[in-house]
């Protein structure tokens, strides 16, 4: 071959050559796009992760809050009264406050002002029993804040009703009373019983919720002071 043909084909096979790609250079790429695939993915990953614990984390600090502003309401609607009929043996409603301190969940149980009725011509009024206490769920081994609430007074203000979940896997409910006699704080309270609070009612009420579940896997605590307003039973008429 002579020198002009080797001259003219050089180019040709330069050309060839620009054209295509190693398979080294196709490993080296798909190389990188691997590792930039798994850069993303991570990323996102992680924002998902952040955005799942924060979202979790304010359902809780949401139910806590909620939990802690039912209470409050309808503790500050609480009250007793003394209506009663002459006849003791056709007695057929009995109002109560009562506070049982237990571990890890206290227990309270009154009457207050607190229903809400839901539906047109309903014979009800704002006149029932409400209740707190811990309860276990069987499912998930789990201790729950319930509240029961039974929209007619009868003669057990402690039980009956319908009773639904207030607060899911709390670690602790703790109440306590402030007694307008003594000035004192006491963990527990009986407002049927002459030799405890019979007929009366605390001045404030100190409500304390702890659920699990908070941040970096910390219980979150709720705290609050309710005062009752209607300190004295109700005895319009009464002798």
């Amino acid at each position: 071959m002579t020198a002009a043909a080797r001259t003219a084909s050089s180019p040709r096979r330069r050309r060839r050559r620009a054209g295509g790609v190693t398979l080294l250079e196709v490993l080296v790429s798909v190389a990188i796009l691997a590792i930039i695939g798994t850069l993303i993915y991570g990323a996102f990953d992680g924002m998902s992760r952040s955005r799942a614990g924060i979202s979790r984390i304010s359902d809780r600090y949401h139910q806590g809050r909620g939990a802690i502003a039912r209470i409050s309401r309808e503790l500050q609607a609480a009250f007793l009264s003394r209506h009663q009929p002459a006849d003791k043996n056709i007695t057929v409603r009995l109002t109560a406050f009562t506070g049982e301190d237990s571990s890890p969940t206290d227990r309270v149980d009154f009457t207050a002002f607190a229903h809400r009725r839901l539906l047109r011509n309903a014979h009800e009024s704002d006149q029932c029993e409400i209740g707190y206490f811990g309860s276990r769920d069987p499912e998930r081994d789990k201790l729950d804040l319930v509240r029961r609430e039974a929209k007619f007074i009868d003669l057990e203000p402690t039980r009956g009703g319908v009773v639904n979940v207030l607060a899911e896997d709390i670690e602790s409910f703790d109440v306590r009373y402030l007694d307008p006699v003594t000035g004192e704080w006491v963990d527990s309270w009986d407002s049927t019983q002459p030799a405890a609070q019979f007929e009366r009612l605390p001045s404030q009420v100190w409500v304390t919720l702890v659920l699990n579940g908070g941040p970096g896997g910390e219980p979150i605590k709720f705290e609050t002071k309710v005062p009752i307003a209607m300190q004295v039973p109700i005895a319009f008429g009464a002798n």
